[in-house]
């Protein structure tokens, strides 16, 4: 299973509840990447990273787990997400990130997937790129996106949710928060938004609650709901990630990966539920420890 992962990588500083800051590598489709790798999968990361301390971490923290990172930036330097927790372990962010790579050139091989999605799917101007190559990928390989809403870098609203639509539209299965779609669709039950996106080309769609698990509406109605365990939540950074990662190693180990779709759509309720529950484990271990720290294989089977 090859899965090429296309969008930012940077530092997560963080500043606890109480006061102490941490340099934690990061950036949403990064810490998928990162997953993917330590589940099993072998996962390719074309991002933007500076030749700087900043950017010598995180490639040394991509690379150390295995990620192949194809570095398709202008020189900007390396982005910084301003990471400040909450007693209850929840972040807010702040950022300092350009985004502008180039892709025309890249061997990016032959991935049985690509996942995209967070701020290198709409920032301008990579997200033009970023997009070019998931049209040029999506015919020989599943497309997954997550849009990991950053309302601060966010153009206007109408403008966001139109582009947030534009890739459901070209995605084979999406995965988003109830914050995501509350924030994008004020007032509209998340059951309904999931509904519409799944009429509109993926084959599914994962709503993540948090505390109250996920569900799933797949595009010829089904629905699945799966709770999740009650744990101590240290802080929910990279969490949404870790389940993304899950997601699509799971999808694969089902053999729904690849161009074709019938595969995907095939998919039983039982091998979903599995998948779910799994990935649902993986979140709530991220959860239990600092930063965007996601299981190993190992570690989730024991």
């Amino acid at each position: 299973m090859s899965v090429l992962v296309i969008g930012e990588a940077l530092v997560d500083r963080v500043t606890d509840a109480a006061g102490a800051v941490a340099d934690h590598p990061g950036g949403s489709p990064a810490n998928v990447a990162l997953g993917l790798e330590r589940l099993g999968a072998e996962a390719v990361l074309v991002t933007a990273l500076g030749d700087d301390p900043a950017g010598q971490l995180v490639r040394a923290h991509l690379e150390s787990a295995g990620v192949r990172v194809l570095d398709a930036s202008s020189a900007a330097p390396t982005s910084i997400a301003h990471a400040t927790l909450g007693g209850d372990g929840g972040a807010t962010y702040v950022f300092d990130i350009v985004w502008d790579i180039v892709t025309e050139d890249l061997d990016v091989g032959a991935p049985t997937a690509v996942h995209t999605g967070s701020i290198g799917a709409f920032m301008a101007p990579g997200a033009t790129a970023v997009a070019a190559l998931v049209d040029r990928l999506r015919g020989s390989a599943t497309v997954t996106y997550d849009p990991n809403v950053r309302p601060s870098l966010m153009p206007d609203h109408p403008e966001a949710v139109a582009a947030v639509e534009r890739m459901v539209a070209l995605a084979d299965v999406v995965k988003v928060s109830d914050e995501d779609l509350e924030w994008l669709y004020p007032g509209t039950p998340a059951d309904a938004v999931a509904a519409s996106w799944a009429s509109t080309g993926p084959a599914y769609v994962v709503v993540t609650r948090g505390g109250d698990g996920a569900t799933l509406t797949a595009a010829d109605g089904r629905a699945l709901a799966v709770p999740a365990p009650r744990i101590t939540v240290i802080d929910t950074v990279g969490a949404g990630d870790s389940f993304m990662a899950g997601l699509i190693e799971g999808l694969g180990r089902e053999g729904a990966l690849g161009g074709d779709r019938a595969a995907l759509d095939a998919l039983t309720d039982t091998q979903l539920g599995s998948i779910l529950e799994r990935c649902i484990r993986i979140a709530a271990i991220t959860c239990s420890r600092a930063g965007a720290n996601p299981p190993t294989a190992a570690e989730l089977d024991s």
